[in-house]
């Protein structure tokens, strides 16, 4: 299914991804329903991909290669590619270097929300354009009006 013209493009962090596909349950699983109904578009690049394919193998998932296409398989179709440029763009100071390909990504992108629930990230959120928000905040925002 594609994603409604007006599904928000959202920038999903790597914890978030793994949960979604390794357990799927909560918050997470909410997301991983979004994106398959087309209510949400996450974008991806190529420094994100990678950080998940890095996750994905963790010794602690026991996931086998063939396991680990599988997951990728249920995410990567849905997601939009997209190019950061060089220079990249100006992100605020993260406390945490692995977190600013994801800002950067949020920039680039044209993202209407990045979604994390890493406190360094959320603590950037009073000054960072598009919004940083939580899965629950998200899912909240694209809650169908009754």
């Amino acid at each position: 299914m594609s994603p409604a013209p007006s599904a928000p493009r959202v920038v999903l962090d790597t914890n978030l991804v793994l949960s979604a596909l390794v357990f799927g349950g909560g918050k997470p699983g909410a997301l991983r329903l979004a994106w398959q109904e087309g209510r949400i578009l996450p974008l991806i690049a190529t420094a994100t991909a990678d950080e998940l394919l890095r996750a994905l193998g963790y010794p602690k998932f026991k996931l086998s290669a063939a396991e680990q296409e599988e997951l990728l398989a249920d995410y990567l179709p849905w997601c939009e590619t997209v190019t950061i440029p060089a220079p990249v763009p100006d992100t605020p100071i993260c406390r945490d270097p692995f977190d600013r390909p994801f800002l950067e990504l949020a920039i680039a992108g044209q993202a209407q929300f990045l979604v994390t629930g890493d406190a360094d990230l959320l603590a950037l959120s009073a000054g960072f354009s598009p919004p940083i928000v939580t899965a629950a905040q998200l899912l909240d925002a694209i809650r169908p009006i009754a």
